[in-house]
């Protein structure tokens, strides 16, 4: 199993806000003040513009899917959390926590997807599961060591742990659950997704070690990433704070891997991680000051990555 790809998915947003459903757990959203809602949503959309532009230059291959204004979908520009393409030709549906969230997943973006070569040959579907009150939220919720078998999960009211379970016996990893925080108002409430904390690349990993409070826990997360031939980088919370958490590798042209991630990531990191980042891929940025403020999720939130068969 290959855990870069060279294919990834985007959708361009029509009506980017900052979503009230998801604020009562996303404490990295933020209002802008001043600001009318259509020059947040020009401002959102020449940021992705720009981003889109910087991966297609350095040989990514980007579907990009145009968000419509049918639905009221505040945070269509983040995919990867209702939807995943997996090399066996299946594709995860998955249960979101904000209902206007519910309203992004889309048959018109899997047929972009086979329009652009793709096959799907089955769709794995756990959307039931918002009956229940029950969430977990694709790859932002799951991080996959693809070539190793193993899924890394950080459980909040948007990632339950049956489920988690569950999707790992389907798709055969071996689960890793453990509980990561942040410091809110002085009191340690539970990050809403796995890749605000924890990136996960082809031989290093970047994450917030200090944000797992349980010891043993955080013990088990060091001993999989390790036995999983990972060089680990931490970084501090405020790091996170800054999206340094939220990054992605991928492939561009002729196999380069970069691991791309906003300008405020980039920024907050120091120079001694860059340099030992540099050891394993080059690193491409790109300011997304508005997404990241509104929506409260960056570069990683925005690719949901394809590794579907070829047609």
């Amino acid at each position: 199993m290959q855990q870069t790809t060279n294919t990834i998915l985007m959708i361009r947003p029509i009506n980017f806000r900052m979503n009230e459903q998801t604020a009562v757990n996303n404490y990295y959203q933020k209002v802008i003040d001043n600001l009318l809602p259509q020059i947040v949503n020009s401002k959102a959309q020449q940021e992705f513009d720009a981003y889109v532009e910087k991966l297609r230059s350095v040989g990514v291959n980007v579907i990009v899917v145009n968000d419509t204004d049918e639905f009221d979908t505040p945070d269509s520009i983040f995919p990867n959390n209702w939807v995943s393409f997996h090399e066996s030709g299946d594709v995860g549906l998955y249960p979101m926590f904000a209902e206007n969230r519910r309203l992004e997943r889309s048959e018109d973006v899997l047929e972009a997807v086979e329009q652009a070569g793709f096959v799907i040959n089955n769709i794995v579907d756990y959307t039931d599961a918002e009956e229940e009150s029950v969430f977990l939220e694709g790859t932002g919720s799951v991080l996959l060591d693809r070539a190793n078998g193993i899924a890394y999960c950080a459980l909040s009211p948007r990632a339950d742990e049956d489920l988690f379970v569950e999707f790992c016996e389907d798709f055969e990893y071996t689960p890793v659950v453990f509980n990561a925080n942040q410091t809110v108002n002085g009191e340690r409430k539970a990050i809403y997704h796995t890749n605000v904390m924890m990136c996960l690349g082809e031989t290093f990993a970047v994450i917030c070690l200090s944000s797992i409070d349980d010891k043993k826990e955080r013990k088990s997360v060091i001993n999989h990433l390790k036995d999983g031939g990972k060089e680990i980088i931490d970084i501090t919370e405020a790091q996170v704070n800054n999206f340094a958490g939220n990054m992605l590798q991928v492939k561009g042209a002729d196999d380069t891997r970069y691991l791309v991630m906003s300008q405020a990531a980039y920024e907050a990191l120091t120079e001694k991680q860059i340099e030992t980042l540099k050891k394993h891929t080059q690193i491409l940025s790109s300011s997304l000051d508005t997404i990241e403020a509104c929506g409260g999720g960056s570069a990683r939130c925005m690719m949901a990555e394809v590794f579907l068969p070829k047609s």
